[in-house]
């Protein structure tokens, strides 16, 4: 391969930078670095792209009933509690800033001469409940490109599928395409409407909806 062109270069570094290259493909790619000065110039600008994404997470303490069950769960220790939220805390950091990071990388690489940083949403349960699965999804500024990534993998029946959908504050919400539920999905198809109040995926037969609206429940809804 010729490192020395742009645009391998910089997808490879891409990769890299994110995490997504991994295992044999990763270690080559390293073994690369020292050799090739293209590869690692784009290494450094995308590792300067992705830097300001880790101060998108704000620390959010958790409300005193959370504390009360952790407590009465391990009998009242709370120095116990408090080593084993700080681990929780930790990981949950990292796992959302991977998240994150993905997700607007995916946004970059489908507009990378994008100005503005694109907007993160968060869609959690429609149902309010404490589900432990949930969705983020990164729109371009401009609106031209959208990824989507389950945090947690939703389990799905081999004849069911789930769809995304724009909720606009007024009118009828504006199928956006079936997404994974298990991985990255980046819609590139036209914009996402720019009356969108915010997203919501639907359970819908495989091949999506066959109404143009949600034919089953509202899993997952995020307002931008």
């Amino acid at each position: 391969m010729d490192y020395s062109r742009r645009e391998l270069a910089d997808r490879l570094a891409a990769e890299y930078a994110a995490g997504t290259l991994r295992g044999g493909a990763r270690r080559r790619f390293e073994s690369l670095l020292t050799a090739h000065p293209a590869l690692r110039s784009a290494v450094r600008a995308w590792q300067h792209r992705l830097m300001p994404l880790t101060g998108v997470l704000v620390l959010e303490a958790p409300p005193p009933a959370v504390w009360q069950r952790i407590q009465a769960r391990i009998g009242g220790d709370v120095a116990k509690a408090v080593g084993w939220w700080a681990r929780l805390s930790v990981w949950r950091g990292l796992t959302a800033a991977a998240t994150v990071a993905t997700l607007a990388l995916g946004v970059l690489l489908a507009l990378p001469e994008a100005a503005r940083p694109p907007v993160v949403v968060v869609l959690a349960a429609a149902d309010g409940s404490a589900s432990p699965s949930s969705f983020v999804a990164g729109i371009s500024a401009d609106g031209r490109a959208l990824v989507t990534r389950p945090v947690t993998p939703v389990a799905l029946q081999a004849d069911r599928a789930l769809e995304l959908w724009s909720l606009p504050a007024k009118g009828a919400p504006k199928s956006l395409g079936l997404i994974s539920a298990d991985a990255a999905t980046v819609l590139r198809k036209g914009k996402v409407p720019e009356d969108t109040a915010a997203l919501a995926v639907s359970l819908e037969p495989t091949g999506g909806s066959p109404t143009g609206a949600p034919t089953g429940p509202v899993l997952f809804v995020g307002k931008l």
